[in-house]
C-alpha cells in the first residue's frame, strides 16, 4: 500500500481540525463524536493544544495526517511535525486571510523544502474574499523565500464544516474528494521498495506516555522496517550510543492506534520500549547508521514557581495538595510536555519554566481539572547574560482592529517597549506588525481587549533573544485587599465598585489578605467587603434599598497571571481561582516592604 504523509497547518481557529474531522468521516475512520480535539480543554477553548495523528484510506492509499497547534507557545511541536512528513496542507481563513502563525509555520516548511497545497477555508463566510486571500498567500511565499516550484502552489477551496472542497470557485461539489485528489497528485510517495531493504532508522519527533508501557515515540520509519522485539542503537546527535529493545508498535487508523507486526519505511507509528528516548533521538539497527539531523525544540521565555496552597483555605477543595504529589504531577509532565523544563531543587517551591502564558495556564487548569490544588506566583520573563550582556526574548505582534482604535494601541504598546514595523489600512480596518520583548505583552492582553471594545484581534509569535530594554512602562493598578474574614455583602461590594473593578461576587467566602478587585490608583486599598448596612429605627425608601452591582471581572487562570502583581500569589483548586497578597496581614507585608 502506497504511504502519504502531511501535516495540516494554520492560524488558531482557522478551522484546521474541524477539515481533518471531515476527512475522517468521509474516508470512513470517523463519527461525529471523534474529533482530533480530543482533549477538554481543546475543546472548549477550539484550539489544538497537542499535536495528534490520524490514517484515512483512499483510492488504495494510506494518508497519515499530523494535525498541529497553531499557537505559537506550542511552536516547538509544528516544527517537529514538519521533519516528519512531505506536505503540508496550509488552511487559510478566506475572509481573514494569513495571520502571524500561519507565518511562523509556513516559513518552517519553506526552509525544508516541502511544497505546500494551500486550502482556502471557509469560503462560506460574508465578508470572505478568496481572490484576495489567495493575492496575499502568494505575496506571503515570496516574502519567505519560496522557490518557483514552491510558489506554484495547487489551490482547493473548502468550507470544512460542511465538508466540501472545489478546485475552482464556479465548480459543483458535495464532498473533499477534490482535496483528497490534490493530496494524491502532488505529495510525493513517503516509501519505495530501496527505502525498505535499507537498515532501520527512525527519529521519535513526538512523546506520549500510557500507564502501562511507559514512555512512547512517534516516529516516521525513514528507512527499513521495525517489529517487535528487535534490539536496536539510540543516537544523539554528537555520537553518543546506547542499546535498546522495541517492545511493541502501533500504527494508526483514523485516531485509533492499532498493535501492528512491523511498520515499514515511509510509515508513521507510536513505538513502546524505549523508555528513556528523547525527542530527535535517532534509533537504528545498525550501530554504523549516521544519526539523522538533531531537531530543536523552543527554549522556555517565562519562568514562575509552583507552591503547596498556605492559604486560609488550604485543603478545602483539592484532592491533590501536597508538595510530593505536585512534584509527581510535574515530573509525569514532563515525559511528555517538551516545552517545559522544571528545577526541583528551588528553594522556593518548584521554578516552572513555560514558553508563554498560555502553555503554562494549560498546564495549570489541567491539573485544577485533575483534583489538583496549588498557589503560584508571578511569571517573570527570563532573561539570559552572554559577555556580560543581558538578552531577554522579544516577540512579533500582529494586530488587526478598527481604525478608531489605532492610535490607542499605538502609545499603549509604544511605552511597552514595541516599535511599528509594518501598517495596512483596509477600509474599515488597520493590519499593524510590532515588535518588542515579552515582558512588554505580559499582562497587555487583557488591556488590549478593553481599548479596542472586543473588537481586536491580537496574535503574537517568539521571535529571538535580543538585548535587554531598560525603560518599560506598564500601567499598574493597584489592588482591593480585604481585611476582614467572612462572606462578602452586596451592600459593601456596592459601595467598592466605584473605586475599581471587582473579582468577586456577593455571598463569597473570602479571607484576610485575599484581593478582591483592582483599583486604578497604583497603590493598595485595603477594604471591608464583609461590613453590612447600618440598620437604624429611620424608615427607608424603597429606592435606598435598590443595590445595582456591576457584573464582576471573573478570574480564570489566564486572567489571573495577567493581573497579579510581583508580591501576590493565584490560589487555583479545583473550583476556584484567587488572588491574594503573599503575605496575607497588612503588618507582614509592612515589614516585608522594609526588608525585615
Amino acid at each position: 500500500m502506497e504511504i502519504r504523509n502531511i501535516a495540516i497547518i494554520a492560524h488558531v481557529d482557522h478551522g484546521k481540525t474541524t477539515l481533518t474531522d471531515t476527512l475522517m468521516r468521509q474516508t470512513g475512520v470517523g463519527s461525529e463524536d471523534i474529533s482530533m480535539d480530543s482533549n477538554a480543554l481543546e475543546r472548549e477553548r477550539g484550539i489544538t493544544i497537542y499535536a495528534k495523528n490520524t490514517a484515512i484510506f483512499y483510492r488504495g492509499t494510506k494518508i497519515n495526517i499530523v494535525d498541529t497547534p497553531g499557537h505559537a507557545d506550542f511552536g516547538s511541536e509544528v516544527e517537529r511535525v514538519l521533519r516528519s512528513i512531505d506536505s503540508v496542507l496550509l488552511v487559510v481563513d478566506a475572509q481573514e486571510g494569513p495571520l502571524p502563525q500561519t507565518r511562523f509555520v509556513l516559513k518552517k516548511s519553506l526552509e525544508l523544502g516541502l511544497r505546500p497545497i494551500v486550502v482556502i477555508n471557509k469560503i462560506d463566510k460574508p465578508a470572505a474574499d478568496p481572490k484576495k486571500c489567495e493575492e496575499q498567500v502568494l505575496e506571503l511565499f515570496l516574502e519567505l523565500g519560496a522557490s518557483d516550484k514552491q510558489a506554484d502552489f495547487p489551490i482547493v477551496y473548502a468550507i470544512g464544516r460542511n465538508g466540501i472542497a472545489k478546485k475552482n470557485l464556479t465548480d459543483e461539489s458535495k464532498d473533499l474528494t477534490p482535496l483528497l485528489d490534490t493530496i494524491l497528485e502532488h505529495v510525493k510517495p513517503a516509501s519505495s521498495d530501496e527505502l525498505k531493504e535499507k537498515p532501520l532508522r527512525f527519529q521519535s519527533f513526538n512523546l506520549g506516555y500510557d500507564n502501562f508501557l511507559g514512555r512512547l515515540a512517534f516516529a516516521r520509519i525513514h528507512d527499513g522496517t521495525a517489529f517487535p522485539g528487535q534490539n536496536v542503537f539510540i543516537k544523539k546527535a554528537n555520537g553518543e550510543t546506547r542499546s535498546g529493545r522495541l517492545d511493541k508498535i502501533f500504527v494508526f487508523k483514523g485516531l485509533q492506534r492499532i498493535e501492528a507486526e512491523s511498520a515499514s519505511a515511509g510509515d508513521i507509528a507510536l513505538i513502546a520500549g524505549l523508555s528513556d528516548i528523547d525527542i530527535g533521538e535517532t534509533v537504528t539497527s545498525d550501530q554504523n547508521t549516521e544519526p539523522l539531523p538533531a531537531i530543536s525544540v523552543d527554549e522556555p521565555t517565562i519562568a514562575l514557581n509552583f507552591l503547596v496552597n498556605d492559604s486560609p483555605f488550604a485543603g478545602r477543595e483539592g484532592k491533590y495538595v501536597t508538595s510530593r504529589q505536585i512534584l509527581e504531577y510535574l515530573e509525569r509532565e514532563l515525559e511528555v510536555n517538551v516545552g517545559l523544563k522544571v528545577d526541583f531543587n528551588s528553594s522556593d517551591g518548584f521554578r516552572v519554566f513555560g514558553r508563554g502564558e498560555l502553555h503554562v495556564a494549560i498546564l495549570l487548569e489541567n491539573m485544577r481539572r485533575a483534583g489538583y490544588e496549588l498557589q503560584v506566583s508571578q511569571p517573570q520573563v527570563i532573561i539570559h547574560e552572554n559577555n556580560g550582556i543581558k538578552t531577554e526574548p522579544f516577540e512579533e505582534a500582529v494586530i488587526d482592529a478598527p481604525r478608531e482604535y489605532q492610535g490607542i494601541i499605538i502609545e499603549k504598546l509604544g511605552v511597552r517597549g514595541f516599535i511599528m514595523k509594518d501598517l495596512r489600512i483596509e477600509s474599515e480596518t488597520v493590519r499593524m506588525l510590532f515588535e518588542g520583548p515579552t515582558r512588554g505583552l505580559l499582562g497587555y492582553r487583557n488591556q488590549f481587549i478593553v481599548d479596542t471594545r472586543g473588537e481586536g484581534i491580537l496574535s503574537s509569535r517568539f521571535l529571538e533573544f535580543r538585548p535587554f530594554i531598560d525603560n518599560i512602562r506598564k500601567r499598574k493598578n493597584g489592588s482591593m485587599v480585604s481585611m476582614a474574614n467572612g462572606k462578602a455583602l452586596g451592600f459593601s461590594l456596592w459601595n467598592l465598585q466605584e473605586r475599581g473593578r471587582l473579582y468577586i461576587k456577593p455571598n463569597v467566602e473570602i479571607y484576610e489578605g485575599m484581593v478582591i478587585g483592582d483599583t486604578s490608583k497604583g497603590e493598595e486599598m485595603r477594604v471591608n467587603p464583609t461590613k453590612g448596612k447600618h440598620m437604624s429605627n429611620m424608615r427607608s425608601s424603597s429606592s435606598d434599598e435598590a443595590i445595582f452591582l456591576i457584573p464582576h471581572y471573573e478570574l480564570t487562570i489566564e486572567r489571573g497571571l495577567e493581573v497579579m502583581a510581583d508580591d501576590e500569589y493565584l490560589e487555583i483548586t479545583p473550583e476556584s481561582v484567587r488572588l491574594r497578597k503573599q503575605y496575607l496581614r497588612e503588618a507582614d507585608r509592612a515589614r516585608a516592604e522594609k526588608g525585615f
